[in-house]
């Protein structure tokens, strides 16, 4: 068994993983540890997101395999290395990276159609809200397309996504045609509450279907742990609440989700899995 000096907590301290009075190690759902023979800059670095996340250390001695820490220390591991960051459970990986977000983004570069863009109507200095950021897909090509003069805001309710997604797009430089992809550790819902009217020109939903589709790799480990709770239609009433020009939603075409809300797809091509529905903003409250 690993000593309770293996285990550092978020300020740094070192603290017993064990509960008072146990004898056994309290599994925690996400720890933050490294690859192998780690150099002290890259121990820093998953240091600090440690305390950032508000999750344990885990201080990897050489050769150890991580497995031996699933099940006993915690459900899932975020692995930085020297070259990324690696989402493990014991089903299997992923580490973060760009993936169709990059062509989507060079595709829009170059004036070609992307049918988020389009949809949504975006454009240089809009800001976007993505209530669903999962592995930050289209939040990435909306950073793109709203440019350095907008703002794009990510909501992930998983704590491991959200951290291996904010982690990873620290390593990518997106360039100066691209605003940050802000990553937010919250409940979709509660923090449309939280925000003003009409405070951003798009709010978007992308729910977990509920059969999987095809996807490109990664889309089991975003299944895995991103949240499966359905839309609602209260989320969708705040979300016209604080949108200024839309509310997108990205469904299933070969299912019901946008009819069970009410929703009518837009127009797009047959070949797609994927249907887009989108509503128009709450009128403004009138003052008394």
């Amino acid at each position: 068994m690993e000593s309770p000096r293996d285990l550092h907590y978020k300020r740094g301290e070192l603290a017993s993983p064990m509960a008072p009075g146990a004898l056994t190690w309290m599994r925690v759902p996400l720890a933050i540890t490294t690859s192998a023979s780690p150099t002290e800059p890259l121990i820093a670095r998953a240091q600090a997101a440690a305390r950032q996340w508000g999750v344990p250390f885990l201080l990897r001695r050489h050769k150890k395999s991580l497995s031996a820490w699933f099940g006993s220390h915690a459900e899932a591991l975020l692995v930085f290395g020297h070259d990324g960051v690696t989402l493990w459970d014991k089903e299997g990986h992923h580490g973060f990276h760009l993936g169709m977000a990059h062509l989507r983004r060079l595709r829009v570069a170059q004036g070609e159609p992307d049918t988020f863009v389009r949809v949504a109507q975006l454009g240089p200095g809009d800001a976007v809200l993505d209530c669903s950021l999962g592995l930050a897909q289209d939040a990435l090509v909306a950073s793109r397309a709203v440019g350095p003069t907008g703002r794009v805001v990510g909501v992930e309710k998983s704590l491991a996504l959200c951290a291996l997604v904010a982690e990873g797009l620290k390593l990518h430089e997106l360039g100066p045609d691209s605003c940050r992809v802000e990553v937010v550790h919250a409940d979709a819902l509660e923090h449309l509450r939280s925000l003003p009217a009409r405070s951003f020109d798009i709010v978007f939903f992308d729910p977990m279907f509920a059969r999987p589709q095809k996807a490109q790799p990664g889309f089991d480990v975003l299944r895995r742990f991103a949240d499966h709770a359905p839309l609602t239609r209260e989320a969708l009433e705040e979300g016209r609440r604080v949108a200024r020009r839309w509310v997108l939603i990205k469904g299933a075409r070969h299912s019901d989700d946008l009819k069970k809300l009410g929703l009518s797809p837009e127009p797009g091509s047959r070949y797609t899995d994927v249907a887009w529905a989108r509503i128009a903003p709450a009128e403004p409250a009138l003052a008394p």
